[in-house]
């Protein structure tokens, strides 16, 4: 034997030991769940994962009528081996496979060729898995999906790491000779480290990847319904906003007859925050009562700022004081949400001092990160779960007790959250952050259709009139549209030169409530994404392009390649294709899918499989109809104040089809125990005549509509 030899075969016999241990469970178990969806055990998984302290429950019979289907890949394609006490997984990859999801980014929306730490935080601008909503789900073009559920920091190396021993292995070339050498070459699996000795991973199957999403969406509870109110227009106002405030704000509203159906306050409602009391600031607020009760009379709800850390000056602090962490953040206790005892007074405190008075719901802020702004990892948490797990899952936990809180009320609620994960998918909440790029907002919208979440790219203020517009536009096309005014006090007619044109946007938004809510009711029926990417849309061709890097000696020295993806573009229900503008652009392309698309506002043809350049003009956002796309539209109200509304019902298209159109009481549960109609719009079309006709079901009378118009959008 050569010298040279022994300490390859010391290393190999160090790991045989490390992957061996006595009394080490290195099984791997798989269990059918339902049609087209398995679980694998494998080792020792950590009792406690991202959907154990959960108040969810599978949607097991609409996952099995989607039907059943395999696996793409093979059981033995999965790898599973443990080393250090660490979890190695290793997935398979084709060579022109696509991976999307790996949680909320805001650059790139195929995620082949990254490397990432699935991570809770504050989005840093990199798209290094460090995210509002890190959620370990990932989605292949081959047709299947995988969440590691486990709640611990996640390393995922996606086609970048290359075993010697592939069987599909890169082709060795020269650099200094060789044009068409690699930086990166050539890998054949998707690799992730969990630093726990097993994981649970869930696998899901489907005929196309938006059906794995949906049954994705269907296991963790399928998606929210967000009371009617919910799809309005929101405005928040500024800190220090007093009753007297807010009642003049809202005034200036109603006399320009601009939407508005939820007044957002910021921190200065309480008596203290950083850390918070969650009591009414007596001196701004006086009579909290009598002030959520007026807005109610004018057909507004209350939503209120919190953070997580509780004040030592107020009425919740000993109490809740017990079941806290070890450190402060802003010199606030951190509560343990995952103790029942800790939820159930924090659940009496708020439905105390909001619930009860008829506050409508949250925003929850700051329970994401910044390393600076949260517990470290070395903080102590009386449950006994580790800081790096309650940092996964903190903000679902929150979401999760408030939730129930008003499902106790059987009302519906709909806030805002900085930090979730995987189990959140049914939970009346859509994720925001302070960054603020605009073009990067939409493709965060486009990637939150992956992971089982809902983002919005709201509105703080512009730099230009252009921008305000532009910003505008596509906020009243995302799961909550809101101008948030906490910090400078803008309007939505702050720019006078384009006050016009936002007032029609947000008026389109309200008009648009009959199709958007129907959108949401197929996301909690069938597990649907109301607002999703195009890659989901049948159809859509379009696929990642590699660009060769530009040779740089310091800036790019091996010439590593760029990406070039569809990430500024999205479908919204089942017929919307929009195609946002930004800052600066007179003119974009557009990728329409297969089959004929219309233009939204005219009806005119506008292309059929194919790219398009297009120049709309600044007072419009570019909106295309599927052939057959079936739209009802409110009036342009200003407010929903509980009467029923005649629908224009737009049909675009020369293809007969039908609408399933979705009403119910548009605020409580009963929808869940089947108080509920959908209302059959059809549109028939052959030998250039067209007809229509609307099925009510026989004995039920709608909540929302008191009659319906057609109108035929194409010649």
């Amino acid at each position: 034997m050569k010298y040279k030899q022994i300490p390859f075969i010391i290393g190999l016999i160090l790991l045989f030991f490390s992957c061996s241990q006595p009394g080490k469970d290195n099984s791997v178990e798989w269990k059918k769940e339902a049609a087209g969806v398995w679980k694998i055990k494998a080792g020792s998984p950590d009792k406690l994962n991202l959907l154990s302290e959960l108040t969810i429950t599978p949607k097991y019979t609409e996952i099995n009528n989607l039907g059943d289907i395999e696996l793409p890949i093979s059981k033995d394609e999965i790898r599973f081996e443990w080393i250090d006490g660490k979890t190695y997984i290793r997935f398979p990859l084709d060579r022109d496979e696509q991976i999307y999801g790996l949680g909320l980014h805001f650059k790139t929306v195929d995620q082949r060729g990254r490397i990432l730490r699935l991570h809770v935080d504050h989005y840093g601008d990199r798209d290094n898995g460090r995210t509002h909503a890190p959620v370990p789900f990932f989605v292949s073009s081959r047709g299947y999906g995988a969440l590691i559920n486990v709640a611990r920091y996640i390393d995922v190396w996606v086609g970048t790491g290359v075993w010697k021993d592939s069987k599909n292995p890169p082709i060795v070339r020269d650099r200094n000779t060789d044009r068409n050498w690699e930086a990166q070459p050539y890998s054949d699996n998707l690799e992730i480290l969990v630093p726990a000795e097993g994981a649970e991973i869930i696998l899901f199957s489907g005929t196309n990847m938006q059906e794995v999403v949906q049954r994705y969406n269907l296991y963790n509870g399928g998606g929210v319904l967000p009371p009617r109110w919910g799809l309005g227009f929101w405005h928040r106002v500024p800190t220090l906003y007093s009753t007297d405030d807010v009642e003049k704000e809202v005034s200036e509203f109603e006399e320009r007859n601009f939407p508005l159906t939820v007044i957002g306050l910021e921190p200065a409602w309480m008596s203290h925050s950083y850390p918070c009391t969650y009591e009414w600031d007596k001196e701004r607020f006086p009579d909290p009562v009598k002030f959520v009760s007026d807005m109610e009379k004018k057909h507004i709800k209350t939503n209120l700022w919190m953070n997580p850390y509780i004040s030592p000056t107020g009425e919740l602090f000993d109490k809740i004081d017990p079941y806290t962490a070890s450190h402060t953040v802003w010199n606030g206790t951190v509560p343990d949400y995952s103790i029942p005892k800790a939820r159930q007074i924090l659940k009496e405190h708020f439905k105390k001092h909001q619930l009860d008075i008829g506050v409508s719901g949250y925003k929850m802020d700051e329970n994401d990160g910044y390393d600076y702004w949260l517990w470290p990892d070395v903080a102590i948490f009386p449950s006994g779960h580790t800081a790096e797990q309650m940092r996964q899952i903190y903000g679902s936990l929150m979401m999760d007790v408030t939730t129930q809180m008003y499902r106790e009320k059987n009302l519906r609620t709909y806030g805002l959250i900085r930090a979730a994960n995987a189990g959140t998918t049914s939970y009346p909440y859509v994720l925001y952050n302070d960054y603020y790029n605009h073009r990067d907002f939409i493709t965060a919208l486009i990637n939150s259709s992956f992971i089982g979440v809902l983002w919005t790219p709201e509105v703080r203020a512009s730099k230009t009139s252009e921008e305000w517009l532009r910003r505008m536009q596509t906020v009243c096309f995302s799961p909550l549209a809101m101008l948030n005014a906490w910090a400078d006090g803008t309007k939505p007619w702050s720019f006078s030169d384009v006050s016009e044109e936002v007032d029609a946007i947000a008026k389109l938004r309200m008009q648009l409530i009959p199709y958007l809510y129907t959108a949401f009711a197929d996301y909690a029926f069938y597990g649907i994404p109301p607002m999703r990417a195009m890659v989901l849309e049948e159809g859509f061709d379009a696929e990642s392009e590699i660009i060769m890097g530009n040779l740089h000696a310091t800036d790019n020295p091996y010439a590593m390649v760029a990406k070039k993806e569809s990430k500024d573009q999205f479908m919204v229900g089942a017929s919307l294709l929009v195609a946002p503008l930004f800052a600066g652009e007179v003119s974009r392309e557009v990728i329409l899918p297969k089959g004929n698309w219309y233009d939204f506002y005219t009806g005119e043809y506008a292309g059929n499989g194919e790219n398009v350049t297009i120049t709309p003009g600044l007072s419009r956002i570019p909106v295309y109809v599927k052939d057959g796309g079936i739209i009802p539209l409110y009036p342009p109200i200003a407010k929903l104040d509980g009467q029923k509304y005649p629908l224009e019902i737009r049909c675009y298209g020369t293809q007969s089809a039908s609408y399933s159109l979705y009403d119910d009481d548009g605020e409580t549960y009963n929808y869940e125990n089947g108080d509920f109609i959908r209302i059959e719009l059809k549109y028939e079309a052959s030998g250039g005549k067209k007809d229509s006709s609307v099925t009510i079901p026989e004995g039920k009378e709608p909540w929302s509509f008191s009659e319906y118009n057609f109108r035929y959008m194409t010649p």
